[in-house]
């Protein structure tokens, strides 16, 4: 219960954790943060971890020169962990194959949510990969399920590419250019409320449609 507490406390003031780690470890704040969106993308068992308010905050901090932060080595260093995440993903879902299904629900392990991207994955196809960067738990399993589908590596590169640019530019700069509003400034942390609540409403419409007779 205490860990889950630390870490909504963590997700809903993600500028004030952020900004004391920026201050504490410096440029090395490019590999933590490198680290944790390679780690939501490349690892089914890792989707509660932020990304789209991580992607905001980090390019608000940089607008505003938190720790030596620059934006245009924070888009490349954030978008090869983006990159790199899918692939190993990919990877993973190859080796597994679509026995995977069979797996039940564990602290770990969403078996729902994998559903879903099935089904979401066999109706869009590669667009999957670039609509999936904006929802969050679909994020992380849509190279997963690219995987287990046995997509050609040639194809999931290409959406693979352009859904991580797509994804991290969009959010940096969002973040960087509202990074010195003062409005912005004095109401980040209920920014990233809006941004978590707003990334997961198609979920909850989902979710909704699914119950629907």
């Amino acid at each position: 219960m205490e860990f889950l507490t630390q870490f909504i406390d963590i997700m809903l003031h993600l500028d004030k954790h952020l900004a004391i780690l920026v201050q504490q470890y410096g440029l090395w704040i490019y590999g933590i943060l490198f680290f944790i969106v390679f780690a939501e993308t490349g690892f089914v068992v890792t989707p509660f971890l932020p990304g789209d308010s991580l992607l905001f905050v980090a390019g608000a901090l940089a607008a505003i020169g938190e720790g030596g932060m620059e934006i245009t080595l924070l888009i490349g260093v954030l978008t090869t962990a983006a990159i790199l995440g899918n692939m190993v993903n990919y990877q993973i879902g190859r080796y597994f194959g679509p026995k995977v299904f069979q797996w039940e629900n564990s602290r770990f392990f969403n078996k729902a949510a994998l559903l879903k991207t099935h089904v979401f994955y066999e109706k869009h196809g590669g667009k999957t990969l670039v609509i999936s960067r904006f929802l969050p738990l679909f994020r992380t399993f849509a190279p997963f399920v690219a995987g287990i589908g046995a997509m050609s590596y040639a194809k999931f590169t290409l959406f693979n590419l352009i859904g991580a640019l797509s994804w991290v530019v969009s959010l940096c700069l969002a973040g960087y250019w509202l990074g010195n509003m003062p409005w912005v400034k004095a109401n980040l942390s209920l920014i990233i409320v809006g941004i978590i609540v707003s990334s997961l409403i198609p979920l909850a419409i989902g979710y909704v449609k699914s119950k629907t007779p």
